[in-house]
């Protein structure tokens, strides 16, 4: 089975749980429209690598963990296309959840999604619970106050932003999570993958200035130019189109030098080379702002 599949599988047992039962019909549909298709799983996929390169000995919690993940992600989506945040019509090619189903059953499809992913991981407590409930406390540090995304979202209420802070709560704080749960998952330490998680979510951030300055809403499959619409801080605008591709290049380099000794540490490194190749723009599909 491949990564992608293994993780694919994982979201979908997650997803079947909160279908189950005699559920609302609607809120049950919006559940797995949310989560599928997966478009590219990088975070959970982080994470797996991690999880491998550290020997995960408990493949099952490596699984729930990428799970949780990618649910708390698909939420954080779900709320963010919101009309009092984004109000974005589109996600990942198709109408965005509130457009599709309502934006009452919007709001309970991300909050919903948001205790599937706690519920994901808390099932999984016999395998090992201490690693367990070090998974739950990462997630949870990652998800809300004060540095998580949550906190991402509310310095975009703020009058004046920190942007290192802010840049580090909306989007690297879930890529943090990802190295960081993966070696727990894996019976290592969380703190010496912090850094990691940090440099690639930097350049993630990074890379998606690139491609909303870059390319268009069918490339992207949402809508563009969020940014100067809501006038958030944009890593081109400040340092320009070739500056912050130099800024992308030196961020992920330092990545790769940040990850901690492991037995797969090589595999790690070229795991890190490959999203950097998929986060770089090549051909940008429409000129530049």
């Amino acid at each position: 089975m491949s990564l992608y599949s293994r993780i694919d599988a994982a979201v979908c047992r997650a997803i079947s749980i909160g279908r189950g039962g005699i559920a609302p019909a609607q809120l049950s549909a919006a559940l797995d429209y949310a989560t599928t298709p997966g478009g590219a799983r990088i975070r959970p996929t982080i994470l797996m690598s991690v999880a491998m390169a550290c020997g995960d000995d408990k493949p099952a919690l490596s699984d729930a963990a990428a799970a949780a993940l990618e649910l708390i992600h698909c939420a954080s989506l779900v709320h963010d296309d919101l009309p009092c945040f984004d109000d974005a019509d589109m996600r990942r090619g198709k109408p965005s959840v509130h457009r599709a189903f309502s934006q009452p059953l919007a709001v309970l499809t991300g909050d919903s999604l948001i205790v599937l992913a706690f519920e994901v991981l808390a099932r999984e407590a016999r395998h090992d619970p201490m690693r367990c409930a070090e998974l739950v406390l990462t997630l949870a540090r990652q998800t809300g106050m004060p540095n998580g995304i949550c906190a991402g979202q509310g310095w975009e209420s703020e009058a004046q932003i920190d942007l290192s802070a802010y840049h580090q709560s909306k989007t690297g704080a879930l890529f943090i999570a990802a190295t960081q749960m993966g070696a727990v998952a894996a019976g290592q330490e969380a703190e010496p993958w912090f850094e990691l998680g940090a440099r690639i979510g930097e350049a993630f951030q990074v890379a998606d200035d690139l491609r909303d300055t870059l390319y268009d809403a069918e490339t992207l499959g949402k809508p563009v130019g969020q940014d100067d619409l809501h006038g958030r801080p944009n890593a081109v605008a400040a340092l320009g189109v070739d500056g912050a591709i130099r800024r992308l290049k030196d961020i992920l380099g330092g990545a790769i030098a940040s990850i901690p000794s492991c037995p797969g540490e090589a595999q790690l490194a070229e795991m890190v080379r490959k999203q950097a190749e998929r986060l770089t723009p090549v051909a940008p599909a429409r000129s530049a702002r």
